[in-house]
């Protein structure tokens, strides 16, 4: 059995281009992608917390350290710049890989700079 896990999220992304004539994909600063374990065309989810939308696109690299997150295409219409968003990949693993895997866990604050890293979600409380 194939097991679909969080794979790497960036939280709390600031959108800083909306490119509607742009061909498609999420730009996102290469340094980025690579803390969150995402590669350039892999498909990623946005959800969008500022107007809820939530929508799949892939990812492709921009400047190395410019903050970037650029939503192009058609997905232009789903974010607007300022808006905070949250950038997630997964991956299928078999029970035995998913029982010890653990995600990229990337936190952004002013700029698209990271805040902190972690590989664990705190148990929420009731």
């Amino acid at each position: 059995m194939m097991i679909t896990l969080l794979k790497g999220k960036l939280h709390q992304a600031r959108v800083t281009h909306c490119e509607l004539e742009y061909e498609g994909s999420c730009a996102i600063d290469t340094h980025l992608l690579q803390a969150a374990g995402m590669l350039p065309f892999e498909q990623i989810q946005i959800y969008n917390i500022d107007n809820g939308e939530r929508f799949t696109t892939y990812a492709i690299e921009a400047e190395p350290g410019s903050g970037v997150v650029s939503v192009n295409g058609a997905a232009a219409h789903k974010a607007a710049v300022g808006h905070r968003v949250i950038i997630c990949a997964y991956a299928q693993l078999d029970a035995a890989e998913a029982s010890r895997f653990m995600p990229n866990l990337v936190y952004l604050g002013p700029g698209n700079a990271i805040t902190r890293t972690g590989h664990e979600i705190p148990v929420q409380a009731a």
